[in-house]
């Protein structure tokens, strides 16, 4: 059984500034359109599935939510589906897009 790993926002844009990482942002439809990771793929249990058979399960696999909490059950549930690189951002979006004001997109 796999493993998810807490990253923060400077180590997650690093990996993904020298690898292909693969974001799946759990918040609802309204909060995602408003801003979002460029990439990132919403993901509720109605798409799970669809997104876990289109997945790259050998990639790295960002999961992010508001503030960085529900991101990591997520986190652990993609592990143990078989992903083998799984990260939970810590602090969400919220760390990100103040962080990285210059890095988030808006708009679905």
């Amino acid at each position: 059984m796999g493993a998810f790993q807490r990253i923060s926002v400077a180590d997650a844009q690093a990996m993904m500034a020298n690898e292909k990482v693969q974001i799946a942002d759990l918040r609802d439809p309204a909060s995602f359109a408003s801003v979002h990771i460029p990439g990132a793929q919403r993901i509720s249990n109605e798409n799970l599935q669809t997104f876990m058979l289109e997945s790259d399960f050998d990639q790295p696999l960002l999961v992010v939510c508001y503030h960085g909490v529900s991101s990591q059950g997520a986190g652990q549930y993609l592990a143990e589906q078989g992903f083998d690189r799984v990260y939970s951002l810590d602090g969400g979006i919220t760390a990100w897009a103040t962080t990285f004001p210059d890095q988030v997109a808006r708009g679905a």
